[in-house]
């Protein structure tokens, strides 16, 4: 398989977590954001969204979104399970990683951020207000979810899911965006559990070979 990522970018974070976990080696494409490799015309072509991460398997089919992504691997790979068999658990699950892929993510995500500099000339206050607004109004959810519905040392019990592989790298983007996490006690418990474990540890930004 063949997986094209930008290191800080917190879609590809989760699928590099997701391959980590049930040890699935990928060849490593960095594709730069900032330089707008992801809009050349040959990565679009495969890609027509455009964006990080895409995967390409051993047959050289190619798949963007994070979450189909990591959907067609658990399909290929059940074993460790990333969504519990269990119907109201792995609807959990769900609704957490859909809280963040579909509700945080999209709106503070560099397509955006973008936008909001270039296009509509906020100030670097205005745009840090943004960030810090949805990232605020996101993780106050999850951490009520967390406290609602989460057990053990991960999201939801003692193994990882999906949940975690989203959780993990929207925690990394709020610390780097220097937004306060002490209201979230439950996330931040479950993010240090993370950071301890071998397979987040190789799918961090740092460990990345496009690091810089």
């Amino acid at each position: 398989m063949h997986l094209y990522s930008f290191f800080n970018s917190s879609t590809s974070y989760r699928v590099r977590i997701a391959l980590a976990i049930k040890g699935i080696e990928a060849d490593y494409h960095g594709v730069d954001l900032r330089t707008g490799a992801h809009r050349e015309q040959r990565f679009k072509a495969q890609n027509p969204a455009g964006g990080v991460p895409m995967l390409i398997d051993e047959q050289g089919n190619a798949l963007g979104q994070s979450l189909a992504i990591i959907d067609y691997l658990e399909a290929l790979h059940p074993d460790p399970p990333l969504l519990p068999a269990e119907p109201l658990l792995r609807a959990r699950v769900l609704e957490l990683a859909n809280l963040i892929a579909c509700d945080m993510h999209p709106l503070n995500n560099l397509r955006v951020r973008n936008y909001l500099a270039n296009e509509l000339a906020l100030s670097e206050e205005q745009q840090q207000n943004w960030i810090k607004h949805w990232t605020a109004e996101g993780l106050a959810a999850a951490e009520t979810l967390l406290q609602r519905h989460g057990t053990g040392d991960y999201c939801f019990g003692n193994a990882p899911t999906l949940a975690d592989c989203c959780l993990v790298p929207q925690v990394a983007n709020a610390i780097r965006t220097n937004c306060s996490l002490e209201p979230y006690p439950r996330i931040v418990a479950v993010y240090q559990h993370c950071q301890q474990q071998p397979a987040f540890q190789r799918a961090a930004p740092k460990q990345q070979p496009d690091y810089r």
